[in-house]
């Protein structure tokens, strides 16, 4: 890619935004696993600098003797938490203004980022047709991650995407984390099998539908030609009439509510991610939705 999506300027973006939604993970993600900062074991892990409102007790005094600065002592829990992230890589990702495979790169990317902050491994895959490609695998500490990030610039969105018939036969691991599944679910293929598959493998599932804001809300209108992304031979040529948009925009709202109420009977999250609104905006903005920052 000639316009890198992940470079060292949304890396930074990236750290401070870490930064603010640290503490409030499990209200984005929900599941036992995202209230693990680090645990209560004797066996020292890491550094990090002392914010406000952390613990005082676990503040490393011998270091403030050295340096005169206060740094917090992290130790790791009994079991590492693997954060497995699934990216819909088909051609209708790679549409609209600003478009939906950037922002699905740039929420992937931020999710693991604050995955080995938690001291957790990540794993990347991208889901081509029916196969379930891997862009990179057990990721930890942030040396590693600003080494292998990079690859996502590299996924090529194109073909379509079947999400189900690609996860269910990998190893997804058992009650050891996050799963997330990016896409904006606009197929015709299963993929609640896939949800289904993973809640039983006791994994923390979070579905981000990404849309971008002429899909959420069209501005067309007149005689158009409209074309399926993923398959050009289906075709739309109709007189664009307000009644069709309002039919349109039901069909919207039905797709979406299928999806955040499939998963809320599943005990899964669910977060709608607009292509052309920053991560910030969508990340702060679903936290002040469930009333955790305001």
């Amino acid at each position: 890619m000639a316009n890198f999506v992940i470079n060292e300027e949304f890396l930074q973006q990236v750290e401070t935004l870490q930064l603010l939604i640290k503490n409030n993970v499990a209200g984005l993600f929900g599941g036992n696993h995202q209230t693990k900062n680090f645990g209560s074991s004797c066996e020292f892990a890491d550094h990090r600098d002392y914010m406000a409102g952390d613990d005082i007790t676990k503040i490393d005094w011998n270091a403030y003797a050295r340096f005169e600065k206060l740094y917090l002592k992290l130790f790791l829990d009994e079991r590492q938490m693997h954060t497995r992230i699934y990216i819909d890589a088909s051609r209708s990702m790679d549409y609209g203004k600003g478009n939906k495979g950037d922002q699905a790169l740039r929420i992937a990317a931020l999710i693991a980022y604050i995955s080995v902050c938690d001291m957790d491994k990540v794993s990347l895959y991208a889901i081509h047709g029916d196969r379930v490609e891997e862009v990179f695998s057990g990721v930890h500490g942030k040396d590693m991650y600003l080494e292998q990030i990079g690859k996502l610039n590299d996924i090529v969105f194109d073909g379509d995407s079947d999400i189900t018939r690609a996860i269910l036969p990998e190893s997804v691991g058992y009650g050891d984390g996050l799963s997330v599944i990016i896409s904006d679910f606009l197929t015709d293929n299963d993929y609640e099998g896939a949800i289904d598959y993973l809640c039983g493998k006791r994994r923390d599932v979070c579905c981000i539908q990404v849309l971008t804001r002429d899909e959420l809300s069209p501005k067309l209108r007149g005689k158009s030609h409209l074309f399926d992304s993923e398959d050009v031979r289906k075709s739309y040529r109709r007189n664009i009439t307000k009644d069709i948009i309002n039919a349109y925009k039901a069909a919207v709202e039905y797709i979406t509510s299928r999806i955040r109420n499939y998963c809320e009977a599943r005990g899964a999250s669910y977060i709608l991610a607009e292509a052309d609104r920053s991560v910030g905006e969508i990340f702060l903005g679903k936290l002040s939705d469930l009333g955790v920052v305001k």
